[in-house]
């Protein structure tokens, strides 16, 4: 092998190399995204819950009524 062989062979490497890592850290980006995505949703998702609820007991809660002395 010729200097020049070796060193086109260890830039494939070097570049393949890289490309895993790269793909890598792609990978652990997307998960990581997926996973605040799922706990943004359920927080939401228990906001909303509560909201409608509490909604829901002042909708059914009898309301006073003033009486009209004047």
């Amino acid at each position: 092998m010729t200097l020049d062989q070796v060193r086109q062979r260890a830039e494939k490497l070097f570049k393949q190399e890289e490309r895993e890592r790269d793909g890598k850290a792609a990978m652990a980006e997307y998960q990581a995204n997926a996973i605040a995505l799922r706990e943004k949703t359920a927080r939401l998702r228990a906001l909303r819950l509560a909201k409608e609820a509490e909604a829901e007991h002042q909708a059914i809660r009898p309301r006073r009524r003033r009486s009209a002395s004047v």
